[in-house]
């Protein structure tokens, strides 16, 4: 009865999962990579114009890297470890009669941090998107573990038949995406605040096509996510299960995209069209498999341990990374949109990593949250929360 009376809390950061930090933090380097890469430096429309910068033999090689073994992977793995995120909160709240009241508190608070994000920090947000299916993912977890694994599988069956059967009307034609593009060129590197302001929010209705296109995808990592977590393999992972897990995923879906770049699958064909979608998702349940797997031993702790205070800071880290590279590539700052390479842009967000890495082990080294994570645990809760490690 005692436990019922006690009011709900935040996880304790003695308590979190360390390897669960790592991945989030290795995840967020990649998610890094490609937006600096493909959305920052340049328009992210360009892909679908088949237009380039021209590239030396370096930035070719390097895209070529990214676009095979980190474009879309990052981000599936973050929407694998949201799924596990919420999971866990919904099982610490389960005694909690506020449980549901309180999630949906969390998940509307994000969809407002996502919401400013997007409209006056940068139109590339995920955080929206996750806020909406995070909403329709929470009433699966009063369901049976099973009902998580066949929703999960009929999200990520529905995302891969619509990019085999794409719906009609969901894309622009080329000439609006090549017009958008000409606009960035033109506001993006010289405008001002209000100028950058107003383009990106002109560029939203193209956007929100792109996160239509993934959206079941993301639902169906997130309850693929809460069912991992349900089945108890990232609490007391047995290493040998993660890493056959990790060795047949990594294949599969390398041998995938491999053969799709390579032009081996038919690409008039149906199946031949799924084999990049597909693979994505197998090299990221690989990556992640292998990450928490090396994370686990007490050899890959120390290998890998510098990326959980990042990862336990992610929320902060990933809008202070959007604050950064606006600056750096936008005209109210140094306006080097449409001017770098792909390894010149990559090369600067790597230095903002590794400065995310120090000040995140400098930051929790003295509080036990990020600022923003005490904040949206803060507005989650209704009452503020303890912030210095000796509270």
């Amino acid at each position: 009865m005692a436990d019922d009376l006690t009011p709900p809390s935040p996880t304790n950061p003695a308590e979190r999962i360390d390897a669960i930090d790592v991945l989030r933090g290795i995840a967020l380097f990649g998610v890094m990579a490609i937006n600096i890469t493909t959305i920052f430096r340049v328009s992210i429309f360009e892909r679908f114009l088949l237009r380039k910068m021209p590239a030396s033999p370096l930035d070719h090689a390097v895209e070529t890297v990214l676009n095979l073994a980190i474009d879309l992977k990052a981000l599936a793995l973050f929407s694998l470890l949201f799924g596990v995120g919420i999971a866990i909160q919904f099982e610490r709240l389960s005694k909690s009669p506020r449980r549901t009241s309180l999630l949906v508190r969390r998940l509307v608070v994000l969809l407002a941090f996502g919401l400013i994000h997007l409209c006056l920090i940068w139109n590339g947000d995920i955080l929206t998107e996750y806020a909406l299916a995070g909403l329709i993912v929470l009433p699966f977890l009063f369901g049976p573990r099973w009902l998580l694994a066949v929703a999960a599988l009929a999200s990520l069956g529905l995302y891969l038949a619509m990019q085999a059967f794409p719906p009609p009307g969901l894309w622009l034609g080329t000439a609006a995406l090549a017009q958008d593009v000409a606009e960035a060129y033109r506001v993006y590197p010289t405008g001002g605040f209000l100028d950058v302001l107003a383009f990106r929010l002109r560029e939203i209705p193209l956007l929100a096509a792109l996160h239509a296109s993934i959206f079941s995808r993301t639902i169906g990592l997130f309850l693929l996510g809460a069912f991992a977590w349900r089945t108890g393999i990232l609490r007391n992972p047995p290493h040998h299960l993660l890493f056959a897990i990790a060795a047949v995923c990594i294949s599969l879906g390398a041998a995938l995209i491999l053969s799709h770049a390579g032009g081996f699958t038919t690409g008039s064909g149906r199946i031949g069209i799924l084999a990049k979608p597909l693979g994505t998702i197998l090299l990221a349940l690989g990556y992640g498999a292998a990450i928490i797997g090396i994370a686990g031993l007490n050899s890959g702790r120390r290998l890998l341990g510098w990326a959980g205070p990042l990862g336990r800071m992610a929320f902060t880290n990933y809008l202070a990374q959007s604050v950064i590279f606006g600056w750096i590539f936008y005209g109210y700052g140094l306006g080097l949109f449409g001017r770098l390479g792909v390894t010149s842009a990559l090369a600067i967000g790597v230095a903002v990593y590794i400065a995310q890495v120090l000040f995140s082990a400098w930051w929790l080294g003295r509080y036990r949250y990020g600022p923003i994570e005490w904040l949206w645990r803060t507005l989650m809760y209704g009452e503020a929360q303890p912030m210095r490690q000796t509270a």
